[in-house]
């Protein structure tokens, strides 16, 4: 099992705490992806967006590609996976940049394709908003484009949204970049299964995600692809007393309706296609991320882990609060990386 971390470039993962002490700064997510390193952490998701949608829309948010690009250089074993939205990059030019992160960091970049689900933002930066399915038909086309710069040159592609002609992108990456997605609807999963490679998933039960996982194989097989990767987000809380993990599940989910993230979250439920209905107390804590269970003691939290291996899981995106003090706490508990 790998484990693997939201990198908190909104200052933080609760909407009901104004001031989680994890500053929204270059320092703090620096330091967090070295130590992170040393901890036993294998991969970073770099979340994409312009406004913070967990803070507030006036609250401060990190860009992920400049960020990425930066922890490429100041890194040596993390994957970066950046996340990225077709609707917000030129394909071509974003194979570009891409690439040249991939050479920074040795091979490391991975990329999220994600769905512009929060109009209000794209509005904001002058970018097109499109409806659900149309957003996928236009990622379809995003991912030909870049999967073939970065494999091929003199390329040419006419499609609805996008046209290139003639195409040169030097230098390759060294490797070409995994490609992670995720999404419950109908169109995302149908294009999930045939151009990505990983596909990552909110928080659930084990048995919600063998599902989910069981589906998406039999997706793949029908297509003649080889394997995907399978990934869950989860919100952690390690303590050594159950009546610990109780006071502190308390504090986190304790939201109310008026917080300052709380428009954008009716957004992300109005823009968005979900096999189940999302709760106040999921809201709390974003990307459903309690439902998976990682909270208890640390033997409760490995059996729970192992649970999601026999589901099929390969790998945890991890989110905490403070981050820094509970990673390094979820390190020694339950990774148990040796001194």
């Amino acid at each position: 099992m790998q484990f693997g971390y939201w990198l908190p470039v909104f200052g933080g993962w609760l909407r009901n705490v104004p001031d989680e002490t994890m500053e929204t700064s270059w320092d703090y997510v620096k330091t967090l992806a070295q130590k992170s390193e040393d901890w036993g952490y294998s991969i970073a998701l770099i979340a994409e967006l312009y406004l913070n949608d967990i803070k507030g829309e006036e609250a401060p948010a990190l860009d992920a590609w400049s960020t990425a690009a930066a922890l490429a250089a100041v890194t040596q074993k993390l994957e970066l996976m950046v996340a990225v939205r077709p609707t917000f990059h030129n394909p071509a030019l974003l194979a570009k940049a891409a690439a040249n992160i991939d050479l920074i960091s040795n091979g490391r970049l991975s990329l999220n394709v994600v769905s512009s689900w929060w109009k209000d933002e794209a509005t904001k930066y002058g970018i097109q908003f499109e409806q659900h399915d149309d957003r996928y038909a236009r990622t379809k086309e995003w991912l030909d484009v870049v999967t073939n710069l970065w494999e091929k040159d003199h390329f040419t592609y006419q499609g609805k949204y996008y046209q290139v002609t003639d195409n040169v992108l030097q230098p390759k990456p060294k490797n070409k970049p995994f490609i992670y997605a995720g999404g419950e609807s109908e169109a995302a999963k149908q294009l999930i299964s045939r151009q990505c490679d990983g596909y990552v998933m909110h928080g659930d039960s084990p048995e919600k995600i063998g599902e989910r996982i069981s589906d998406m194989k039999r997706r793949r097989e029908e297509a003649g692809l080889p394997p995907m990767k399978f990934g869950v987000a989860a919100y952690s809380i390690v303590r050594d007393t159950e009546q610990e993990v109780k006071k502190e599940l308390e504090r986190i989910t304790n939201v109310q309706g008026s917080a300052a993230g709380y428009k954008n979250y009716q957004q992300w439920l109005a823009g968005t296609q979900l096999e189940q209905r999302v709760s106040l107390e999921d809201y709390s804590v974003s990307n459903r991320g309690l439902r998976t269970g990682l909270t208890g003691t640390t033997a409760q939290i490995q059996d729970r882990i192992g649970e999601f291996e026999k589901a099929g899981v390969d790998f945890f995106l991890l989110q905490c609060s403070p981050q820094i003090e509970e990673m390094q706490r979820f390190s020694e508990a339950v990774i148990q990386v040796p001194a």
